[in-house]
């Protein structure tokens, strides 16, 4: 089994820290916070073996781009990256309900 070493973007490093602060500050739950960073977590830690087995995706903006998504395993969130040799760069992170291909660079 081929493995992969994860990276994180910048800007997906703020996506995170803006959900997480989110959930401390606005919804004041910090144990939704350490859920969802524990998913994160989970998740972000799964690219490592299951990065090339996911499927393409259908959106053409995320084809043009060599975008693919993970869904977290216990939330309605999501990771874009892009595999480039053994690396996997984790590009962005979503909500589910959001129009992320419109906020796309």
């Amino acid at each position: 089994m081929k493995t992969y070493r994860v990276v994180v973007t910048d800007d997906a490093k703020q996506d995170f820290r803006r959900y997480r602060d989110y959930l401390i500050y606005v919804k004041k739950s910090s144990q939704a916070a350490r859920n969802l960073v524990n998913d994160y977590r989970e998740t972000r830690k799964k690219l490592e073996t299951v990065a090339d087995s996911l499927k393409d995706p259908e959106s053409e903006k995320l084809k043009q781009k060599r975008l693919k998504r993970i869904n977290f395993l216990k939330h309605d969130y999501f990771l874009l990256y892009r595999i480039d040799g053994d690396i996997v760069s984790i590009i962005n992170m979503f909500h589910s309900l959001e129009d992320y291909e419109n906020k796309l660079n």
